[in-house]
C-alpha cells in the first residue's frame, strides 16, 4: 500500500522536474539568441567603421570571402566534415568574385576608392567582420539544429536584443536627442526608415529560412554571389559595360557554382551486390 501511495509522489516530481528542464532549455535558448542578436548589432557597427579606413574594393572583396570563414565554424563548433572538394568549391567562388571586382570596366567604380586608403587597422576590421559574420551564421545553423524554435520567435528575440543594443548606444553617447531632432526636421527620411526597416525585417525571414532548412555553408554561398548578381543586374539596368576580366570571374563563378550542384546530383553507381556475385562464381566452377 505504501508502495502505491508513492507512485502518484514520484510521478508528480517527475513531472516538475522535467518542467524544470525545459525551463532551463528556454532560458539558454533565450540566452543564445540575445548573442546572436548583440554579434549582428556589433557586425553592422564593425562594418561602418571599417569603411572609414578602407577603399570599396577591399569591403566589398570581405563580403566575397564568407563561405571560408563558415566552413571553418562549422568544423569548430558542430563537427561538420568538408571535404577537398567543398575548400576547392568556396576558393573559385571566392576567386571569381574577387575578379568581377577588381577589375571593373572603368576604374571610377566609387568615390571611396579615391578618397581613402585601405590601413591596418581597416583590413583587421574586416578580416574580424568576416570571422565574427561567420560565426554568427554557424551558431544560428546550431541553434536551430539544437532547439526546436520557429523562426518568427527566433527573429523576435534577436531583434529585441538589437534594438536594446542600438537604444542603449545612442543613450551612453548622447546621440539619441539628435537623431530625434534630425526625424522631426526631416520627416521624408522617418518615411524611408520606415521603409528600409521593413524590407530589412523581411529579409529577416528570408536569411533564418535559408540557415534552418539548407544550413549557413549555403547562406554564405548565397550571400557571396549575390555581390556579383547585383553588380551585374546594375550594369544591365544602366546599360554599363563589363570588362573581360569580369566576364571571365562571372562564369567561373557560375561554373563552379553549377559545377558543385552537379557533382551532388550526379547518381553513384551501385556496387554489385553479393547475391549476384553467387550465381556467376557457381557457373564459373
Amino acid at each position: 500500500m505504501a508502495d502505491e501511495a508513492a507512485l502518484p509522489v514520484a510521478a508528480a516530481a517527475g513531472r516538475e522536474k522535467e518542467r524544470e528542464r525545459e525551463e532551463r532549455r528556454r532560458w539558454l535558448a533565450r540566452c543564445a539568441l540575445a548573442v546572436v542578436g548583440i554579434m549582428s548589432t556589433l557586425l553592422v557597427y564593425g562594418v561602418l567603421q571599417a569603411l572609414k579606413y578602407v577603399s570599396f574594393p577591399v569591403q566589398t572583396l570581405a563580403k566575397c570571402a564568407k563561405m571560408i570563414p563558415v566552413m571553418i565554424w562549422g568544423t569548430i563548433m558542430m563537427k561538420k566534415r568538408y571535404g577537398g572538394k567543398d575548400y576547392f568549391f568556396a576558393v573559385i567562388v571566392t576567386m571569381g568574385c574577387s575578379l568581377f571586382i577588381l577589375f571593373p570596366a572603368s576604374m571610377d567604380v566609387s568615390p571611396l576608392n579615391k578618397s581613402r586608403e585601405s590601413t591596418v587597422w581597416g583590413v583587421s576590421l574586416m578580416l574580424g567582420y568576416l570571422g565574427f559574420d561567420g560565426f554568427t551564421s554557424t551558431f544560428q545553423d546550431k541553434l536551430f539544429k539544437g532547439y526546436d524554435m520557429e523562426i518568427h520567435n527566433q527573429i523576435f528575440y534577436t531583434t529585441m536584443c538589437s534594438c536594446v543594443l542600438s537604444l542603449s548606444g545612442l543613450i551612453l553617447q548622447n546621440h539619441l536627442i539628435p537623431a530625434v531632432d534630425f526625424m522631426v526636421r526631416h520627416p521624408d527620411c522617418f518615411y524611408d526608415v520606415i521603409i528600409l526597416s521593413t524590407v530589412a525585417t523581411a529579409s529577416q525571414f528570408f536569411i533564418s529560412y535559408t540557415i534552418r532548412t539548407f544550413g549557413a555553408l549555403t547562406f554564405a554561398t548565397i550571400m557571396t554571389t549575390r555581390q556579383l548578381v547585383s553588380i551585374l543586374l546594375s550594369c544591365v539596368w544602366f546599360v554599363h559595360p563589363l570588362s573581360w576580366m569580369q566576364w571571365v570571374g562571372a562564369a567561373i563563378v557560375f561554373g563552379a557554382l553549377y559545377g558543385k550542384s552537379f557533382s551532388r546530383s550526379k547518381p553513384q553507381k551501385a556496387a554489385p551486390s553479393s547475391q549476384g556475385s553467387i550465381p556467376n562464381s557457381a557457373n564459373s566452377s
